[in-house]
């Protein structure tokens, strides 16, 4: 990868990453994108720059399996399908798609026809209803969302294409067309490593970045954005953001609603106070323990949690690695052109600005060259 990271400029992070620093440090968990840039088509559309990211729980397992999860939505102004089931029954099946909110319908309708493709044997002898985990931010000041340009090959492309290794971030997948903190934003991850009661256990986000404004904007606790006021581009808060938790961490899907609900104070770490015209939902759910779909068992198999007492450690992993993966996107976006309003530049962070304010309240930080 090309782009460069936070720690990679020299900004400096509370918690221990994994290896990669990214939601894949969490163990079979894979990450495809598609990105779509296009300039202007007279006639067809005003110019693209949009994407779609999946993120596959149980990659290149050969059957289905469902992953335990929790829910919260912070602002409810956006959507992220299979919620309700979710709360429910605690539990999804299959990936977590992440895209425009103009495409979130051909995402889920893809993201069937992928299951199908690919689990057809199971499907032989018995019903299977599926309700894909699909997430949406608002990409219209960079992207010509009207067209409504994702396809289905998009989408199976990202999905054929997930790997467990380094994350692309910035303007990359689902995030290519969004902007953060009147910034370019999009697509950022991180992971925490911890250990609870001699055992090591990994957390991983993965956050679709479009919101805040500059005036809220803090970095290493620094409030940045009142001294950052070059190329302001809002007069209201108008985004959402999408933050996914991953965890190995053997939890309960109420222990999982309240990991998620952490996903709030995560962003406000840089600031955002969730403004009214934002979707703020974050997903939280944990690979330890398969289980099989199995609907002639009456009694489904059983597994350890984590005590509660132990979920501090979680928190604390969970809300420094979202403050992280958020920065990361902003520093690994790269400018982009508006279509609306038409060629108005929205910059990326310019991080030596950024490290010489930060310097001046914290001289540990190297300053720029």
């Amino acid at each position: 990868m090309s782009r460069r990271r936070a720690r990679e400029v020299g900004l400096r992070f509370e918690g221990q990453p994994g290896p990669l620093n990214a939601i894949t440090d969490v163990a079979g968990i894979g990450v495809g994108m598609t990105t779509l840039i296009e300039a202007p088509a007279p006639g067809r559309h005003a110019g693209l720059c949009t994407g779609v990211t999946a993120i596959v729980p149980r990659l290149g397992f050969p059957t289905l399996q469902p992953v335990w999860a929790g829910l919260h939505s912070f602002n409810g102004n956006g959507e992220l399908t299979g919620s309700h089931w979710i709360r429910d029954g605690g539990w999804f099946l299959g990936p977590v798609l992440l895209t425009n909110t103009h495409s979130v319908g051909i995402v889920h309708h893809a993201a069937i026809r992928w299951l199908i493709q690919n689990h057809a044997s199971e499907l032989e002898d018995r019903h299977q209803w599926f309700m894909p985990v699909v997430g949406e931010t608002y990409d219209g000041i960079l992207n010509d969302i009207n067209a409504q340009a994702i396809t289905e090959q998009h989408v199976l492309a990202a999905l054929d294409t997930a790997v467990s290794g380094p994350v692309e971030e910035g303007n990359v997948g689902g995030g290519t067309g969004m902007i953060a903190y009147e910034y370019k934003g999009g697509t950022g991850t991180s992971s925490r490593q911890v250990e609870i009661v001699g055992e090591d256990y990994m957390i991983g986000v993965l956050v679709q970045a479009n919101h805040g404004m500059r005036d809220w904007l803090r970095v290493s606790g620094i409030p940045v954005g009142q001294y950052l006021r070059d190329d302001l581009l809002l007069e209201r808060e108008t985004g959402s953001v999408i933050v996914v938790i991953a965890t190995d961490c053997p939890l309960l899907p109420h222990q999982l609603d309240r990991v998620a609900r952490r996903g709030a104070i995560g962003i406000s770490q840089n600031g955002t106070v969730g403004g009214n015209s934002s979707g703020d939902i974050f997903l939280a759910f944990t690979t330890a323990r398969s289980m099989r779909i199995d609907r002639e068992a009456p009694v489904r198999q059983s597994f350890d949690a984590l005590d509660d007492r132990h979920l501090d450690t979680i928190y604390a992993a969970s809300v420094q690695a979202i403050e992280e993966a958020v920065v990361n996107a902003m520093v690994a976006a790269e400018d982009r052109v508006a279509v609306k309003p038409p060629g108005r530049m929205v910059k990326a962070m310019n991080v030596d600005q950024l490290l010489e304010i930060i310097f001046e309240f914290d001289h540990s930080v190297n300053a720029p060259e």
